[in-house]
């Protein structure tokens, strides 16, 4: 990514968190963490990584964010100064459950070494 493509991701996720922190009323939507925010070159396409802190929400959190995202769009069309606010795709992040898995691991490996 360019600068000026990582400078808008980033732009984009301190909004979309403060817009889904404040302004959505949605109970579905509470405790829900933009993690990262990945747009393509031409800005028409944004990724929005999020996680959320109950594990077993995490479809019911999609379809809330799904159905908000025009929402969304329509108030980052009034906080951020680009012509046209990306379309926007909600993609959970896994790659926090994956460092606990391997935390794990690690931990684990190291109970047995300590036994031997």
């Amino acid at each position: 990514m360019s600068i000026k493509t990582e400078r808008i991701a980033s732009m984009l996720a301190k909004e979309i968190s403060y817009i889904l922190n404040t302004e959505i009323q949605d109970n579905d939507i509470k405790f829900v963490t933009i993690t990262d925010c990945k747009v393509t070159t031409d800005l028409s396409f944004a990724k929005v990584y999020y996680t959320v802190l109950d594990d077993s929400k995490k479809d019911t959190t999609y379809k809330a964010l799904k159905d908000a995202s025009k929402y969304i769009r329509s108030k980052l069309f009034d906080r951020v100064d680009i012509r046209h606010i990306p379309v926007l795709t909600f993609v959970y992040d896994e790659s926090i459950e994956n460092a606990n898995k391997i935390e794990k691991i690690i931990e684990d490996f190291h109970k047995d070494d300590k036994k031997e």
